[in-house]
């Protein structure tokens, strides 16, 4: 039998900690450092030798993040795209303050479902509506760690906020 209170233990611990995942700034630079004093230009930019730019992984995440946050929403699950490619949208000069917008649109979005009851319901698939939270704070992270060394590689880091350099 499981202990309902060691469970609503670990739901809140989990609700705590599922924000800092997608933030960072604890184990890791935290996503707000690492757009921070990023012009357009230099967030379209491919760095020689890179696959992506800075733009193209945070729409990337954005397809990613939208698409889980719809499936939880909506509470049912939803077919996975054909193709990696169809999560890779095209980012202009003049998209990024939109796409850079929408990430924190996405992320706002996400902050409520960190405290619901009913996390360990199936909703994707055999998939719980935890499990897609997680997921997409590790999806998030792992890019967010590239969004890092493309703005390495373009000597565009740190940010004039500083990032993780003590």
């Amino acid at each position: 039998m499981t202990d309902p209170n060691r469970t609503e233990r670990t739901q809140m611990a989990f609700a705590r900690l599922l924000p800092k995942l997608f933030r960072g700034g604890q184990a890791f630079v935290g996503v707000e450092a690492s757009l921070s004093s990023l012009d357009a230009d230099t967030a379209t930019t491919r760095p020689p030798g890179l696959p992506h730019s800075v733009a193209e992984l945070v729409a990337h995440i954005n397809w990613w993040n939208r698409w889980m946050l719809d499936i939880i929403e909506m509470g049912e699950a939803q077919p996975y795209p054909k193709h990696a490619a169809d999560t890779w949208p095209s980012v202009s000069s003049e998209d990024w303050p939109r796409v850079k917008n929408e990430f924190y649109e996405l992320l706002a979005r996400i902050d409520p479902h960190a405290a619901r009851p009913d996390l360990a319901n199936p909703v994707n698939h055999e998939e719980t509506i935890g499990e897609l939270l997680a997921d997409m704070a590790l999806h998030t992270a792992h890019h967010f760690g590239q969004v890092v060394t493309v703005r390495q590689a373009l000597g565009a880091w740190p940010p004039a906020g500083g990032g993780d350099t003590w």
